[in-house]
Order: C-alpha cells, then sequence, then structure tokens
C-alpha cells in the first residue's frame, strides 16, 4: 500500500488574553475604590457632625453669657446656626457630586467588561447598577438641607 506523504504546514500561535482574570481584577479594583469612596463620605460625615456638635458647644457657652442681653444673643445664636447649617450643607452638597463623579467614571470603566460578560451576569450586572442608581437616588432625597 502505497502512503502519501502531506507537507508540514506551520500554524501560527495564538494567544488570547485570559477574560476572567482581567474581569476578577477589574472587580476587585472597582470593589476597593468604592469602599474607599465609602469611607471617604461616611468620614466627612463625621467630621460635619463633630464641627456642628463645636458649633452647638460655643453658642450655648454665648447664651449662658450674663453679660448679652437676649435679643442679641438670639440674634447671633440664629447667624451661627444659620452659618453652620449653610457649610454643613455645603460639605455634603459637594461630597455628593464627588461621590456622583466617581461613580460615574466607575461606571464608564466597567461598562466595557461587562460587554464582555455572558449574557446572564452581564444582565445582573446591569440590573445592580440600576438598583444603585435608585439607591442613590433615594438617599440623596432624604438628606435634609438648611433650606428645607
Amino acid at each position: 500500500m502505497r502512503t502519501l506523504k502531506m507537507p508540514e504546514m506551520k500554524m501560527p500561535e495564538l494567544k488570547l488574553p485570559e477574560i476572567t482574570a482581567d474581569i476578577a481584577k477589574a472587580a476587585t479594583d472597582v470593589a476597593a475604590v468604592a469602599k474607599d469612596a465609602t469611607y471617604v463620605v461616611i468620614g466627612a460625615g463625621v467630621l460635619g457632625y463633630q464641627q456642628a456638635q463645636v458649633r452647638r458647644h460655643e453658642l450655648l457657652k454665648r447664651l449662658a453669657e450674663p453679660k448679652a442681653d437676649l435679643g442679641s444673643r438670639l440674634a447671633s445664636a440664629g447667624i451661627d446656626l444659620g452659618g453652620a447649617l449653610h457649610h454643613v450643607d455645603s460639605t455634603v452638597e459637594g461630597l455628593m457630586e464627588r461621590m456622583e463623579g466617581m461613580i460615574e467614571r466607575l461606571e464608564t470603566v466597567v461598562a466595557p467588561l461587562e460587554d464582555r460578560l455572558p449574557a446572564q451576569a452581564r444582565d445582573l450586572a446591569r440590573q445592580a447598577h440600576a438598583q444603585a442608581k435608585d439607591a442613590r437616588t433615594q438617599i440623596r432625597n432624604k438628606i435634609p438641607t438648611a433650606g428645607a
């Protein structure tokens, strides 16, 4: 029997990137950024609360001074309290705007990674984004302001 000898062909070597490793690292990075952002917001809230407490103590001290008459003490208290509330409001508003900007940038970075996920995982990720956005809106609407 006769054997046929086939010519040898050298196939190019293809290296595909590990998608799971990239997504896992990106997910870890996203989680770390979200955790850091949460700590920043909580820390700013604590600082704002402490500042309001300090101003409250200063106000109580002023009101306790016997030298000033009641009218000037009340006017001074109103000005101090209004200033403190305005400062806390502007600080909270600034922090909320920064957080929204960070979240938007984070979602822009994560969006291409989501597109690489399997359909079911991609749908779950999109649902999670929608729920997180709704939660942020609800929280923002519940934050009292000095103008309210």
